[in-house]
């Protein structure tokens, strides 16, 4: 084992070998995280998982495609599906509050192997989606002509150090900066949903708007009879799946809470009322003001900031540089996903680590508590894909393509997770009102977001099945995130014979992590 990671850092320079070399003496080192992450910066890293560039960027992809009724209904569903898979999340996490999370309850309460291949797949969407994040970030920089003077990768790299240097720091860093990239996003949507509300009875803009937009054309819900819509409203279930993900984090998190009992259950409690308001309300605000048929709401992406809905609405006011403003908030945004990728990643590796589903050097942590191993050997594969991006644009694809499912996979995690935890701890005679917190609804909750789940990952292209729109190349990109995983349990499963857990076997002791 150490001659392998040895050898793993010597092949990228002299430096970093030589660094790691002196980490991984035969000393004996130190495995445990430090609790330092405070109540605040659990509601705002749940906020932030919550708002990102999917709501600034494709709720108005997602209007376009189902109308403003189609995409309030497929938002608001995905959302109650988030909601009900973080109080089971929330259940599990404060009684057993750890940083691998759902890798390490699907591990004690489900199958190692199930624990292995949701690891593994998490770490690797996460080191794929900072990849992408830091390339995206100086597209983003871009914008703005006087910053030009650097080359894309320049600003990547640049994004990249300041990413992998705030992980170096201790926990409380990490928290503490995504609290105030959090806190830009919240202030943002509430000055829009503000701007929003004044613009539709004309108090800004000087035009009433009412409800005209809403039933305009065929307008509040597309599609060709009752099964037309509801297959494009499965279609705008996806967006909606993309935009929720990284709510999860809270369950990484909660190895590193002060007191994860209180804050944990108090992030939870807010999740409901957050996609309410954030979500809910803001598409609400875009579908009364802009038209499903404007050409603008089409194809918006961080390339084309003045096609943010968010943009539209505050030039629909009269507000000047709306779109400098939105190009900063997208900004932080994307530095804050890459800030969580990057901690998330780290996280998942070490816990896999403890529990022996990874090298156990990866679960050394440095006097501050991060494992810095783990954010070593992340760093790196960040690197090379990165760099593989730059040099074969159709390689890039497939890798992305491979990590694309795993959200959802990973959420399918907790609910199967969850439900076989509550059914342990009945079986073994635990009392109910012993739990800090209890998950709503149970087994309602769970099963409704299993189901929703397997819906969204199998209609992931409903153009491929339903059009004729079909190709083998097309296919494989769509759905080559499952085969991914199925490989990992696969190959956990052939190489050590695992089985599922008996109910009666399962480990609920909270002090054997």
């Amino acid at each position: 084992m150490f001659d392998i990671i040895l050898h793993f850092y010597f092949i990228e320079g002299r430096a970093v070998w030589c660094g790691l070399f002196l980490i991984m003496s035969d000393t004996p080192y130190n495995t445990q995280v430090k609790r330092h992450l405070k109540t605040r910066h659990l509601s705002m890293i749940a906020i932030g998982g919550c708002i990102g560039t999917g709501l600034f960027m494709a709720s108005g992809t997602a209007i376009s495609e189902a109308g403003p009724g189609g995409a309030l209904f497929a938002y608001a569903a995905i959302g109650l599906m988030v909601y009900f898979l973080m109080t089971s999340l929330g259940e599990m996490a404060t009684y057993l509050p750890t940083s691998g999370s759902f890798s390490t309850y699907a591990t004690r309460f489900v199958d190692p192997s199930l624990g292995f291949a949701l690891g593994w797949n998490y770490w690797f969407n996460w080191v794929i989606t900072v990849a992408a994040d830091i390339s995206i970030a100086a597209l983003v920089v871009t914008y703005w002509e006087p910053l030009r003077f650097m080359a894309p990768w320049a600003w990547s790299l640049l994004f990249f150090a300041i990413i992998f240097l705030l992980n170096t720091l201790s926990v409380r860093a990490y928290g503490e900066s995504e609290y105030w990239f959090a806190l830009i996003k919240v202030v943002t949507v509430i000055v829009f949903l503000g701007v929003g509300v004044l613009t539709i009875f004309g108090i800004l803009g000087g035009e009433y708007i009412g409800l005209a937009n809403m039933t305009a054309g065929e307008a509040p819900f597309l599609g060709e009879g009752v099964s037309g819509k509801f297959l494009t409203m499965l279609g705008v279930f996806l967006i909606a799946g993309f935009s929720f993900q990284g709510t999860e984090l809270i369950g990484i998190t909660a190895g590193e809470s002060e007191d994860p009992e209180k804050s944990i259950p108090k992030a939870i409690k807010q999740v409901f009322w957050r996609i309410l308001i954030f979500y809910i309300l803001a598409i609400l605000v875009i579908g009364l003001l802009i038209p499903y048929t404007s050409p603008q709401l089409l194809g918006a992406d961080v390339n084309e900031i003045a096609k943010s809905p968010f943009t539209l609405v505050f030039e629909k006011a009269g507000l000047a540089f709306a779109a400098a403003v939105m190009n900063a908030v997208i900004l932080t945004s994307i530095l804050s996903a890459g800030n969580s990728g990057m901690y998330a990643s780290t996280r998942m590796l070490y816990a896999m680590a403890k529990d022996g589903l990874a090298y156990r050097s990866f679960s050394r942590t440095n006097t501050t508590g991060v494992p810095v191993v783990a954010l070593l050997a992340t760093a790196v594969i960040v690197l090379a894909v990165f760099l593989l991006q730059l040099a074969s644009d159709k390689m890039y694809e497939y890798i992305l393509a491979a990590s694309g499912l795993t959200g959802f996979i990973a959420w399918l995690g907790i609910a199967v997770s969850h439900y076989r935890f509550r059914r342990a701890y009945l079986a073994q005679g635990k009392d109910l009102n012993a739990l800090v917190y209890r998950a709503k609804w149970f087994p309602f909750g769970p099963l409704l977001a299993l189901a929703l789940c397997v819906l969204v990952i199998i209609g992931q292209d409903t153009e491929l099945v339903l059009k004729g729109d079909f190709s083998w190349d097309r296919l494989v990109i769509t759905y080559m995130g499952l085969p991914v995983f199925l490989g990992f349990y696969a190959y956990h499963k052939l190489r050590y014979k695992t089985h599922k857990v008996p109910l009666q076997q399962v480990d609920l002791r909270q002090d054997s992590h």
